[in-house]
């Protein structure tokens, strides 16, 4: 575990090595970062503040068995390594990553994410959201906002409807921007 204060408004979080990251709202003022791993000696978080910004990365070593053993296709990406991330509110936070499952319990800021593949579950959206990713599902609910999501061939469900490759919403009283971009995944929003 880490725990830091930040006056930085920014939050850079590179996934590689997890397979899943839980984002909080944190009852402080300070970012507080769980890493629960099967191997927790050689594991480490590490972060560093610069220009305003804040990076949290992790050490995940590749686990190299002796000898090939063979595992299934669905389990050779497992690290078995995920984390639980407490950022105060009203920070931006960004995520980048590959296969990577992201659950933010309805944090209340800005967030934008950058992954290949995984399961996105956003809950409630409060502030600006910006998604790129290629596949995967993404669910979240969504207030007030402009809506712009696209995905190539994907589905696309708003409140059970289903919409073709894109669907566009324009909030006039709300400057919260929502932009979910993908290739292959398939998009859940609830709106209000």
């Amino acid at each position: 575990m880490k725990k830091f204060e930040t006056q930085s408004k920014e939050i850079e979080i590179f996934t590689f090595g997890l397979d899943d990251v839980v984002i909080e709202n944190s009852t402080s003022n300070f970012v507080e970062v769980y890493l629960i791993a099967e191997n927790i000696e050689e594991q480490h978080i590490q972060y560093k503040e610069e220009y305003n910004l804040v990076k949290i990365q992790f050490e995940i070593p590749e686990n190299i068995p002796e000898e090939k053993v063979f595992r299934k296709f669905i389990t050779e990406r497992l690290h078995r390594a995920s984390a639980v991330i407490k950022i105060p509110k009203n920070k931006e936070i960004t995520i980048f990553g590959d296969e990577i499952n992201i659950e933010s319990k309805s944090y209340k800021g800005d967030l934008n994410i950058y992954i290949e593949k995984g399961i996105l579950k956003l809950h409630t959206i409060y502030a600006s959201l910006k998604v790129k990713m290629y596949a995967g599902n993404l669910y979240a609910a969504v207030n007030k906002a402009n809506i712009d999501v696209v995905s190539k061939t994907g589905k696309i469900k708003i409140n059970d409807n289903l919409v073709e490759k894109s669907y566009k919403k324009k909030e006039e009283k709300s400057g919260e921007k929502i932009s979910i971009n993908s290739i292959k995944a398939n998009i859940f929003l609830t709106t209000q």
